[in-house]
């Protein structure tokens, strides 16, 4: 349990990309759903600058913080779809307090 359970209150549908076909087309994993209270996440709908995955600047629309088991679900170009609109993973960060008993997240911003 991580003190930041409480605020991990909204539902996502994650597809991880997986790699592509060989015409090009992007493949992606079944669709897992991260729902409360066991899985959810907390999305904060701010529009900020962030670098992608490149180093490119991009602008995230969105940002997905929840638990560092889901890191390996957000790989760079996955779909998360909130509340009927789907974007696209630009960057995930893995928050690790280490020793300082921090409450460890993963950071996620979205197209």
């Amino acid at each position: 349990m991580s003190e930041l359970d409480d605020f991990y209150v909204h539902t996502v549908t994650v597809e991880t990309l997986t790699g592509t076909d060989g015409y090009g087309r992007e493949l992606f994993a079944a669709p897992v759903i991260l729902t409360p209270p066991d899985t959810g996440v907390f999305v904060e709908q701010k529009r900020r600058m962030v670098r992608d995955a490149n180093g490119a600047e991009v602008i995230s629309e969105s940002t997905v913080y929840g638990r560092p088991e889901a890191a390996d679900l957000f790989l760079p170009g996955s779909r998360v779809t909130y509340r009927g609109a789907t974007s696209h993973v630009l960057t995930v960060a893995l928050n690790d307090s280490g020793d300082l008993e921090l409450p460890d997240h993963i950071q996620v911003a979205l197209t």
